[in-house]
């Protein structure tokens, strides 16, 4: 019988100290590609989401549903709030200070999402076991404190940068926003010398 990837960390996980470096508890953790759907300032139809370091493994963040995340009439659709997920997951890889890329994600749908809502995401690392980070969250409608709307798990695996750099397009490379994007999230020597290589 094959392995499934869990999202529940095995024993020896451990919850990873954080090493804020250059951040504080309250700074915005940065997009890491200006045009991304998930968090990218620059995409028109995105998702614009923004996330906060809350102190220790977890990370805040905020997603306003707009007419473009629409599935039924006046609804979310539900791949569009598993994005959400997945980016404020994904964000959390910010902390460790280390590219990864999605394993696997549980998402859990408990209220309908309305367009014109605010969903506010909590989100913590409740492991680390080698490559494998694991990870959870939960989106509150309307308020920090609101009805959780939705709950995520994950799994996230650490890859090398050049996971990212050997398919991005030349021009992306070779732009100064984007190199100091990538610089600023994977550390200045490690994104340099994989983009040198290019």
């Amino acid at each position: 019988m094959a392995r499934v990837a869990s999202t529940e960390p095995p024993a020896d996980a451990c919850v990873p100290e954080i090493d804020l470096g250059h951040f504080s508890i309250g700074d915005r953790i940065p997009s890491h590609m200006s045009d991304c759907f998930g968090c990218g300032r620059d995409h028109p139809t995105g998702l614009h989401i923004q996330s906060i370091i809350a102190g220790g493994p977890k990370l805040e963040s905020n997603f306003v549903v707009g007419e473009f995340h629409q599935g039924a009439p006046g609804l979310a659709h539900g791949g569009i709030l598993t994005l959400a997920c997945d980016e404020v997951l994904g964000h959390l890889m910010y902390l460790l200070k280390s590219p990864a890329v999605t394993g696997r994600l549980e998402t859990d749908f408990l209220l309908p999402v309305p367009i014109g809502s605010v969903l506010y995401f909590k989100a913590e690392i409740v492991g680390v076991s080698g490559r494998k980070v694991y990870s959870k969250c939960e989106g509150h409608l309307n308020s920090p404190d609101g009805p959780i709307a939705i709950r995520a798990r994950s799994l996230y695996v650490k890859v090398d940068l050049s996971h990212f750099t050997t398919s991005a397009p030349a021009e992306y490379l070779r732009s100064e926003e984007h190199t100091s994007e990538l610089q600023s999230r994977f550390g200045i020597s490690y994104a340099v010398f994989c983009l040198k290589k290019k």
